[in-house]
């Protein structure tokens, strides 16, 4: 089974893909992994990448291609990504919602090395730049209203529940579409 997690920043998307790949042996991708790989590699922050992304397209349509063939290839994984859902039509498409303020809350505790905030505020006000951004990219690429609810099979909101919780509500909902 191809099961692609969508979220908002700081919904939880990247720690709920993985322990959902491991509760099912199944292979872990992410795309936000990839482009932190860039990242560091090019001695950016996240925020000048996505900007930098905007201006040609280069590095979004590595990323795109990448998510079809595994698509295409693979079997039994969950990619960790935003736009998987897109790229990859034949999987369970799954979306986590939180508030901006609750998504910046776990950004800010979360250890990122590459993304490292002075206040809460400044991680907020990074956050709310890196969506703005991500939306540019998405309806001028794709032409995708970005989070659009309804392209999703599952929606779940994370704001007052555990990583665990969720995934114990997304292998809940796997089992009523396959045998697991």
């Amino acid at each position: 089974m191809k099961i692609t997690i969508s979220g908002i920043i700081g919904s939880g998307k990247s720690t709920v893909s993985k322990m959902v790949a491991e509760r099912l042996g199944y292979k872990y991708y992410s795309v936000g992994g990839l482009m932190r790989e860039i990242a560091q590699k090019k001695d950016l922050h996240l925020i000048e990448l996505s900007k930098i992304a905007e201006q040609g397209g280069k590095m979004d349509k590595e990323l795109d291609e990448t998510q079809r063939k595994l698509g295409e290839n693979d079997e039994d994984f969950v990619m960790d990504s935003r736009l998987g859902f897109n790229f990859i039509p034949n999987s369970y498409k799954i979306f986590l919602k939180v508030d901006l303020n609750e998504g910046a809350k776990r950004i800010f505790n979360d250890i990122r090395d590459e993304e490292g905030y002075s206040d809460l505020e400044e991680c907020k006000k990074h956050l709310q730049r890196r969506i703005e951004s991500e939306k540019i990219r998405y309806k001028q690429y794709y032409d995708i209203d970005f989070p659009d609810e309804s392209k999703f099979d599952l929606i779940i909101n994370t704001n007052d529940i555990s990583a665990k919780e969720v995934v114990d509500k997304i292998i809940d909902a796997i089992k009523t579409v396959k045998k697991i």
